[in-house]
C-alpha cells in the first residue's frame, strides 16, 4: 500500500478534524485566534493527527472522539512549536514567517501555552482517566526533552545516547501516545496497547532521525526553513556526532568552532556538509532509522494482517521515503 491509499482511508476523518481546529480556536481573544489559525494553517503534514485516526481504524474503534483527541495531540505539538521557536529564536516555521517574528516572543508563549491548556480541556471532556494520564505523563517527558536540548546547546561532545533521549523525549513520546490513545479508547488488549505504544515510539524516533538528515540534505524550499538550521540553533544531531566522532583533529577543531559560532555562513555549511558526507553521517543515520522502522513494524504483528494494518506499515515506509 502506498502512502496516499493510506490517507484515503481517512479522508472524511480528517475533515472532520480540521472542523474540529478551527472550531476550538474559537476565543474572545483576537490575538490568540489569529496566531492559532496562522500556526495550524501554515502547511503542517498533521502526521500526529493521522497516526491516531489510522490507529483508530486498526482497533475497530466505534466511538467518534478519535476526532477531538487527534485535535489534542496537534494542539500539543503546535504549542510546542510556538515555544520551541522562541528559544530557538527562529524566524521561519514551515516556510513561513515563524509567530515569534510576527508577534513577538510574549504572545507566542502565550498562545502555545493556551493550546496546551485548551488540549487538556478537550480530553478532560472525554471522562476517560488513562487517556488523561497518558497524556500528562506525555507532556511532561516532552518538557524534559526540550530541556535537555537546552543543556546540550552546541555541545559538540554530545553523546550519541543523550541525542537518543532528546528526541525520544521531545518527538517520540507524543507519536507514542498517538498510537496509544485510540487503542485506550476502544479497550484493546494489554498487549496491543503496549504494541502500538511501541510503534508509535520506533516511528516517532525514526521521523526525527530522518528529519535531522534532511537539515543537512533537503533545499529550503522543501524543508520549509533554512538548510543547516540546526547547525546554526547549536543543536548537535546524529549526522554530525557521527561525522565528529570519526573525523581528524583538525577537522574536529573545525566542526567545534562552527557549532559554538555565533553565525553560519554559506562557506561553513558546506564545509560542515561536506565532512558528514565524508564520514556517512547520512548514511549512519538513516540506517539506524530504517532499523527502528524494522522495529515498528515488528510491533504491528501484534494484529492480524488487515487494510489498516497495510496503511500503518505504508506510513512507516513513508518516514523514511519522505522528502520534506
Amino acid at each position: 500500500m502506498q502512502i496516499q491509499e493510506a490517507f484515503s482511508l481517512i479522508k472524511d476523518d480528517i475533515d472532520l478534524v480540521e472542523e474540529e481546529f478551527k472550531r476550538n480556536l474559537s476565543s474572545d481573544v483576537y490575538l490568540i485566534k489569529k496566531i492559532g489559525k496562522y500556526i495550524l494553517s501554515s502547511g503542517g503534514k498533521r502526521f500526529r493527527p493521522l497516526i491516531l485516526l489510522l490507529v483508530s481504524r486498526l482497533c475497530e474503534n466505534k466511538k467518534s472522539n478519535h476526532i477531538p483527541l487527534a485535535v489534542v495531540v496537534e494542539f500539543i505539538h503546535t504549542a510546542t512549536l510556538l515555544h520551541d521557536d522562541v528559544v530557538d529564536n527562529a524566524i521561519l516555521r514551515r516556510g513561513n514567517t515563524s509567530a515569534n517574528e510576527l508577534w513577538g516572543n510574549g504572545a507566542s508563549v502565550l498562545v502555545g501555552d493556551y493550546l496546551l491548556s485548551k488540549s487538556f480541556h478537550l480530553a478532560v471532556g472525554q471522562g476517560n482517566i488513562d487517556i488523561l494520564e497518558t497524556l500528562s505523563r506525555t507532556t511532561t517527558r516532552m518538557a524534559e526533552g526540550e530541556v535537555l536540548q537546552l543543556i546540550k546547546h552546541s555541545d559538540i561532545n554530545t553523546t550519541e545516547q543523550e541525542y537518543l533521549d532528546v528526541i525520544t523525549y521531545k518527538t517520540a513520546v507524543l507519536f507514542s501516545a498517538a498510537c496509544e490513545i485510540p487503542a485506550i479508547i476502544a479497550e484493546s488488549t494489554e498487549e496491543q496497547k503496549t504494541a502500538l505504544s511501541n510503534f508509535g515510539m520506533e516511528l516517532g524516533i525514526a521521523f526525527q532521525l530522518m528529519d535531522d538528515c534532511l537539515d543537512y540534505t533537503s533545499r529550503d524550499e522543501e524543508l520549509g526553513k533554512a538548510v543547516g538550521n540546526d547547525l546554526k540553533e547549536g543543536k548537535v544531531t546524529l549526522p554530525l556526532i557521527k561525522a565528529y566522532r570519526d573525523a581528524t583533529e583538525e577537522e574536529k577543531e573545525i566542526i567545534k568552532n562552527t557549532i559554538e559560532a555565533d553565525e553560519l555562513n554559506p562557506e561553513k555549511l558546506k564545509e560542515i556538509q561536506d565532512l558528514i558526507g565524508k564520514y556517512k553521517g547520512i548514511e549512519y543515520t538513516t540506517g539506524f532509522a530504517k532499523e527502528r522502522i524494522k522495529n515498528a513494524k515488528a510491533a504491528l504483528e501484534a494484529f492480524p494482517p488487515s487494510t489498516e494494518r497495510a496503511s500503518l506499515e505504508a506510513v512507516a515506509e513513508y518516514v523514511i521515503e519522505r522528502s520534506k
